[in-house]
């Protein structure tokens, strides 16, 4: 788990907090106590030494006679996700360029097992991405210093702009189901039922960033049009009341969809629902269709604005002059809020970017930072970077079609990557993500390991009938005979009928076997152990009952006592539990 995605800390700097909220915030404080609670990722291992310092009783029962002050130092805020500066140009003009995405610890964990919202509020793969540039950051001992540069003088203020944006899956209770399929099955529940939960989602983010653009990519049409309704649904639901406008084009019956609310009567008329269908208007790498998207929310970008805070070099005390502030967020999502979400991203960071360039005379009005090869080949491979560290701690792999982020163009070589990609991704998420899964969960404090030792060793048996189990063991056995056997030469007085034999009885059983695992695939996920999903729970047992009216491997299943609740307690045992 530790070795998902990279971590990252500083001494001095609240890397958990944007720029904007660090601005407001109280720099006598130590680092944990402004940290923001979401992007805290190390707070529950650290909860002892949290304890201790506020004089109470840490987990091993030792408690402090009075507060510890002296222990601030040892409680440092890491936060997961990534960090990029770059010392870069544009047109001539010298800058620093920082990107740094912030993962939330709350329902984090792998991309097939943390869909949706929960009970708290907390939505899966949830992360903040801010890019900033800073000007004339020439003292190397700044907090911000980016390296310096000749001939700038180090009584110069810093000047940081800021623009942040946020990801976050759709704020429903959904799921998608493994069974061995390419594409797992979908459950969608009730939409009414998570509305408590999807007004503590918005609340917090309202509070947070302001009014809030939710920018949907799903697809409407297939399987992921239910995904969309369900998104829908839930924003007619939170706003007193709604009006709507679609466009639609040649590509698309649907191109954009936009509900808003015609005034503001309470606080969740300040959400913006904007629709684009991006896998048919960007269909056959027209990415520049994407623009579609950017024209419809032009308005929105120009009066949400960006941080824009001035640091003297020569004031310590860390006092801000804050020019201007960010006064919303764009929420963008997808399926997984990987790939077409990284797209969109990328390109409100392009054009706040122009914007932050031209409102400081470094590019004229109408000029854009793309046409400097050198910076645009910086900002490409930022953003690609970003892609794949986001993409790596939830699927497991690097993002899609980086290849064309990076160089503009779709290479041979890209091809071949998306597709090593894709099928690194269907055996991760199927055969390899349970104990990933539980790492997060036992990191993050999602589960609380039990005082009985009975229980703890009961929650890695595997307690499916051993005939099931030996049922991918044999296949690959077969597998291997076969092969051995259409390798192997023989000897010319040897007789071929008993081999060939063989091959096709072992032919025989390793289809019977494979096609056994794939009608009972649920059987074969590696679910995870700790917090096993309801679903999966469900899933199992389901899957068992079919085994049982197996032709050939039916009645063994149904001898071996399998079907006792006994057996299937492990899985209930698996559920959150807190203290």
């Amino acid at each position: 788990m530790l070795k998902s995605g990279p971590m990252y800390f500083s001494y001095g700097l609240d890397l958990t907090n944007s720029f904007q909220r660090q601005a407001s915030s109280d720099n006598s404080l130590p680092l944990w106590q402004r940290a923001d609670d979401r992007f805290f990722w190390n707070k529950f291992i650290s909860t002892d030494l949290v304890d201790f310092r506020a004089g109470g009783v840490n987990s091993s029962g030792f408690r402090a006679t009075s507060t510890q002050p002296g222990v601030d130092p040892y409680i440092l805020p890491v936060i997961s996700g990534m960090l990029r500066l770059t010392t870069t140009a544009v047109k001539g003009k010298p800058l620093g360029f920082l990107l740094i995405t912030r993962r939330s610890r709350h329902r984090t964990g792998t991309r097939y097992f943390s869909r949706g919202i929960d009970e708290e509020g907390h939505v899966s793969n949830f992360n903040e991405t801010e890019q900033a540039i800073v000007l004339n950051d020439a003292d190397p001992s700044s907090s911000f210093a980016l390296g310096s540069s000749s001939g700038q003088a180090a009584s110069r203020d810093v000047h940081i702009l800021a623009y942040v944006q946020t990801r976050g899956s759709v704020p429903v209770y959904w799921a998608e189901v493994n069974k061995l399929k390419y594409t797992p099955d979908l459950q969608i529940r009730g939409v009414d039922s998570a509305v408590n939960s999807a007004k503590l989602h918005f609340e917090e983010q309202i509070k947070l960033y302001g009014d809030v653009y939710m920018v949907n990519l799903v697809n409407q049409k297939g399987r992921e049009k239910r995904v969309k309704d369900a998104y829908e649904q839930m924003t007619r639901y939170l706003q007193s009341s709604s009006t709507e406008e679609a466009a639609s084009d040649a590509k698309s019956p649907e191109t954009v969809h936009i509900i808003e609310a015609p005034s503001v009567k309470q606080q969740f008329d300040r959400l913006h629902y904007v629709y684009f269908d991006f896998h048919n208007e960007t269909k056959g790498l027209k990415w520049h269709r994407a623009q579609l998207l950017l024209d419809e929310l032009n308005e929105p970008l120009l009066k949400q604005q960006y941080f824009h805070g001035v640091y003297s070099l020569n004031d310590r005390s860390g006092k801000v002059d804050v020019r201007s502030l960010q006064k919303s967020v764009v929420r963008t999502n997808c399926m997984d809020c990987l790939d077409r979400t990284n797209v969109v991203q990328s390109m409100l960071g392009r054009f706040t970017l122009n914007r932050m360039l031209q409102d400081l005379a470094v590019l004229r009005k109408g000029e854009a930072a793309q046409e400097d090869a050198s910076f645009e080949h910086t900002f490409r491979n930022v953003w690609a970077d970003n892609a794949d560290v986001v993409s790596r701690s939830y699927s497991g792999t690097g993002a899609l079609k980086t290849d064309f982020t990076r160089t503009g163009n779709r290479t041979k070589a890209g091809a071949l990557q998306d597709l090593s990609n894709s099928i690194t991704r269907y055996v991760r998420n199927n055969f390899m993500d349970g104990p990933r899964q539980d790492g997060f969960d036992i990191f993050s404090g999602a589960f609380l390991p039990d005082t009985s030792h009975s229980r703890g060793t009961l929650l890695f048996v595997d307690h499916r009938p051993l005939l099931i189990q030996s049922v991918p063991y044999v296949l690959l056995g077969c597998l291997f005979f076969v092969f051995i056997a259409a390798i192997t030469h023989r000897l010319p007085d040897s007789s071929l009928w008993p081999l060939r034999f063989l091959q096709i009885f072992s032919t025989a059983v390793a289809g019977y076997c494979g096609n056994f695992m794939w009608t009972h695939g649920t059987l074969y996920v590696n679910w995870p152990k700790l917090n096993t999903p309801q679903y999966a729970t469900e899933g199992v047992q389901d899957a068992l009952v079919k085994a049982t009216k197996d032709p050939l491997l039916g009645p063994l299943v149904k001898h071996g006592r399998v079907r006792s609740d006994g057996r299937m307690a492990h899985l209930e045992e698996g559920k959150k539990r807190k203290e």
